[in-house]
């Protein structure tokens, strides 16, 4: 599967941005998605994912009660919207599949088998 994320950009703190990942390819609806983000300097860390069925979605702590993540299937797509953002949600946002199939759901970087290309997301202070 290939995964094409989009919908990054400069925002001020306290604005919204919402992520698109556009997958192409079979099997989309049985895979785990996940979003990490990547600051300058900093480790990839996992942000927001959600289960292959959309009715369980898991949050970093730094990101929870402002991130939501979301999918449809019928559109081989998943989403992010970002409110009140913060300067250290600055980084480089990937969205990630996991077609393991396994449950339950994986946090990891080294867990996930596809991933998208990245988009940035700078928010000023």
């Amino acid at each position: 599967v290939q995964l094409q994320a989009s919908g990054g950009g400069l925002v001020q703190a306290g604005g919204s941005l919402r992520l698109s990942c556009a997958a192409s390819g079979r099997d989309f609806s049985t895979y785990d998605m996940a979003w990490f983000r990547q600051a300058p300097g900093k480790e990839r860390e996992f942000a927001a994912g959600i289960d292959w069925s959309g009715g369980n979605t898991y949050y970093a702590d730094s990101v929870e009660g402002r991130f939501t993540v979301s999918r449809d299937n019928a559109k081989d797509t998943v989403f992010l919207q970002m409110n009140s953002l913060k300067p250290e949600d600055t980084a480089v946002y990937y969205c990630a599949a996991d077609s393991s199939e396994v449950v339950p759901f994986l946090f990891s970087v080294d867990e996930y088998d596809y991933w998208g290309q990245g988009t940035e997301v700078t928010v000023s202070s």
